[in-house]
């Protein structure tokens, strides 16, 4: 791909944003190097590496690559022996810190993300731990070894600071003596060349014996070692040689360790530098809603709902373009200002960030074309170095990219052939675009000559497109509308601005009675358009109201057939019920007579088989009259339901309270004693504390209702689980929710300490089923911290 056209559709602006994403040197280096290919399948595995980071960053947050550095130098010296510093060994240490970060982040929630084509990139990286903790062990800094890096630099540094004490102690008797302390510039103890002097004022020299290590710049003040801390000095500069040679040891016994495991750091490396690549692209492609899209080689493209990347996404104007399969040529006209040029700029960078790797700021199902090259022609290409003219040097940029096209590429010119004599300004552009169509290449051209139009309109496999220009404001919309030519509009825009309307008559006159003509037809064409997309848009909004209809007759008639299928199978059952009782009683009876006839039994006992007979048959009579009585066909439906509302349940037969407030469909959650339902409000029935239908006011006066009240006033906004089994934590938990649930608390805190978290872990398994439970998470500093839960209400 030429440099050219990646600098003139700003494709650099696009991989400067990218390189902003990545974390390490040479992350940021491949984004800055990023360039379009023209490999198919290899393409569309860039973009499925995107597309994957991308799902990985929605389910489990961002990942961050900090700490990931070259580490190749080092590995080198390894190879050839040598020992690395503290500051190198704490890169590498660096390195499998962050190994062992992203292989964390590729764990979480391991049963919900599936294996995709990063998974391979995770398994091969090893963090190396036990490196990686002997490292921090004996380095605490770059120039700090840790006291236990080693017994014996533990030993060295325990008679360091004796041997100071001792040295401090000495001098400090010197300073606190009154004699000595007159002959001292200040009083203090100061170190010069590793050794322990004291300021001595110049003329004091020979009071204090000792060796002078310096002086000030004034050369009024001596730094002097007194001869009484000669011997201790020298053996403190002993162990401090001591000291470094412990240390260079650490050092070495660590690096021979590294070298080990160099093969793996460096495939760490390489690995943990990939996937900051391929997340750069997938953070990248966050910011502007990217998606994938799909690829051919038939050099056809379909962009739906494109935007520009580099402006405001707030304000950009989405474009839907064809290109390469009914047509191969698209010349795009409409006023200035109206969007055409951005039109022609989102179609190539799009092309070009398709072909990188790079998510579309798109719709989905959007498809791109691949191309082996891609040219533009747009902007001010005047040339004061080569002394061209602004015609002389896009003639010059056109010739370059006649001598090099093919059917395999992408062209874009903005105001083709502009800048010159109208009249062979748009004879030229009309051979040149005729020979682009020659070869095949796709072309999209803007121009205001509506000699374009024309050639567009009377040629096969060329079309017309426009940039929308609402007449009624004189404003753009910035729309891209296919098939359509568009109006330059420049005597609507000039009076807009303020020309007089006598310049703007006067400019009429001018044109020839063809253009007029042809301008009108546009302008009908465009009245007609607009009639359409209206008539269009009511259509389509009574075809959603009939969609909607159906919809709901559908599921009117779903729940008239379940109710009819229900209702004919409990009078089946009930018949089968009635017809076997009537049959057991028919044999008893039977038999009965049959006993009494051959006992030749008295008429007394037959009255009285014959009086429980008809006792049975009049109490089931009752029964179905008092079932008739209580049914309630016509029942009225509660219209406002607060939650603690006392309802019966007509299909149960059972009376609760109302849990839950109905939904769009009215659908809510009663709770019938243990029992917890989701009912319909067409099948509740509103209880009134006076309502004969509620047994006993004065029981439900001093019952439910003081138990609903003092347990809303009582329940605590905290549980403590600790010391329960799990069984007998979740049981309590279950009651506890509901409870807290009904008393309308906002959150509750949940105590099951930290231990081995098998408790913990089954209480948040448990939360997660809980539809009434918004969210939890783990207690803050100060809250709990893992020993506790928050949980918190919908």
């Amino acid at each position: 791909m030429n440099e050219k056209v990646l600098k003139t559709l700003e494709y650099n602006k696009i991989l400067n944003q990218l390189s902003e994403y990545a974390c390490s040197p040479e992350a940021k280096k491949r984004c800055l190097a990023l360039r379009p290919i023209t490999d198919k399948a290899q393409i569309e595995q860039l973009q499925l590496q995107t597309k994957d980071a991308l799902s990985r960053l929605f389910r489990c947050g961002n990942l961050s690559f900090s700490g990931v550095h070259s580490v190749n130098d080092s590995l080198k010296r390894l190879e050839i022996g040598a020992s690395l510093s503290a500051a190198e060994l704490l890169s590498i240490c660096s390195l499998l810190e962050a190994a062992k970060r992203v292989k964390a982040f590729s764990r979480s929630e391991k049963e919900e993300v599936p294996d995709d084509s990063l998974t391979g990139f995770f398994t091969e990286i090893e963090p190396l731990t036990p490196l990686y903790d002997e490292i921090k062990r004996c380095i605490l800094a770059e120039d700090e070894i840790a006291d236990d890096a080693s017994s014996t630099l533990r030993s060295i540094r325990r008679s360091m600071r004796g041997m100071n004490d001792r040295i401090r102690a000495q001098m400090n008797n010197m300073i606190n003596n009154s004699t000595t302390r007159s002959y001292l510039q200040d009083a203090v103890i100061t170190m010069r060349d590793g050794r322990y002097c004291l300021p001595v004022k110049a003329e004091a020299k020979s009071q204090i014996p000792g060796m002078v290590h310096d002086q000030s710049s004034s050369g009024s003040t001596l730094f002097i070692e007194p001869m009484a801390v000669v011997n201790l000095n020298n053996e403190y500069k002993e162990l401090l040689l001591k000291e470094k040679d412990e240390i260079e040891k650490i050092l070495e016994n660590l690096s021979r360790l590294t070298a080990n495991f160099s093969e793996q750091i460096a495939t760490d490396y390489t690995i943990l530098a990939e996937l900051d690549f391929i997340f750069a692209k997938a953070a990248y492609a966050q910011t502007y809603n990217g998606v994938a899209p799909t690829f051919n080689n038939e050099g056809y493209l379909h962009i739906k709902k494109g935007r520009h990347p580099l402006l405001d996404k707030k304000k950009v104007v989405p474009i839907d373009v064809m290109l390469g399969r009914d047509f191969k040529l698209l010349i795009v006209t409409g006023p200035n200002t109206g969007g055409k040029t951005v039109s022609l700029k989102t179609v190539g960078l799009l092309t070009l960030m398709g072909q990188s790797g790079l998510h579309i700021p798109a719709s989905e199902r959007s498809e791109l074309g691949i191309f082996e090259e891609v040219f533009a022609d747009i902007g001010d290409e005047q040339s004061i170095e080569q002394s061209l003219s602004t015609f002389s040097s896009h003639m010059t940029n056109i010739i370059r990219i006649l001598k090099k096209v093919n059917d395999h590429s992408l062209v874009l010119f903005d105001e083709l052939c502009a800048g010159t004599d109208p009249t062979e300004g748009a004879a030229l552009a009309i051979s040149i675009l005729s020979r682009l169509h020659l070869y095949g290449a796709r072309t999209m051209a803007t121009t205001h000559y509506s000699e374009l139009k024309v050639f567009a309109l009377s040629t096969p496999d060329v079309e017309n497109a426009c940039c929308e220009f609402n007449v009624e404001t004189l404003s753009p919309t910035y729309r891209l509308l296919i098939g359509i030519p568009g109006k330059s509009n420049a005597f609507a825009i000039s009076e807009k601005l303020g020309l007089g309307k006598d310049l703007i008559e006067d400019a009429k006159t001018r044109i020839s009675e063809n253009d007029e003509n042809f301008e009108d037809l546009l302008a009908d064409l465009e009245k007609s358009r607009v009639t359409i997309e209206k008539e269009q848009a009511e259509i389509n909004r009574y075809k959603q109201e009939i969609q909607s209809l159906k919809e709901r007759l559908e599921q009117k008639q779903e729940k008239l057939d379940a109710s009819r299928d229900k209702i004919l199978r409990d009078a089946n059952e009930e018949a089968f019920r009635i017809l076997k009782e009537a049959k057991d009683v028919a044999d008893e009876t039977i038999r009965n007579f049959n006993k009494y006839g051959k006992a030749n039994a008295p008429m007394s006992e037959m009255e009285k088989e014959r009086t429980r007979l008809r006792d049975k048959m009049n109490a089931s009579q009752k029964k179905l009259a008092d079932q008739k009585k209580n049914a309630v066909p016509n029942h009225k439906v509660p219209k406002k339901l607060q939650i603690g509302d006392t309802v019966k349940v007509i299909s149960m037969n059972l009376k609760g309270t109302v849990h839950t407030l109905p939904n769009a469909k009215g659908d809510l959650y009663v709770q019938m004693g243990i029992l917890r339902s989701l009912v319909n409000i067409n099948d509740l029935i509103l209880i009134d504390e006076d309502s004969p239908m509620m047994t006993g006011a004065k029981a439900n006066k001093t019952g439910a209702g003081k138990i609903r009240m003092s347990k809303s006033a009582t329940i605590s906004p905290e549980i403590n689980l600790i010391g329960k089994t799990t069984d007998e934590a979740i049981a309590l938990l279950d009651k506890y929710l509901d409870d807290a649930y009904l008393s309308h608390l906002g959150s509750v805190r949940i105590v099951h300490g930290k231990g081995t978290g098998a408790l913990r872990n089954s209480v948040h398994t448990y939360l997660k089923r809980q539809k009434h439970v918004k969210s939890y998470h783990l207690g803050e500093y100060g809250e709990g911290d893992a020993g506790v839960t928050i949980a918190e209400f919908k």
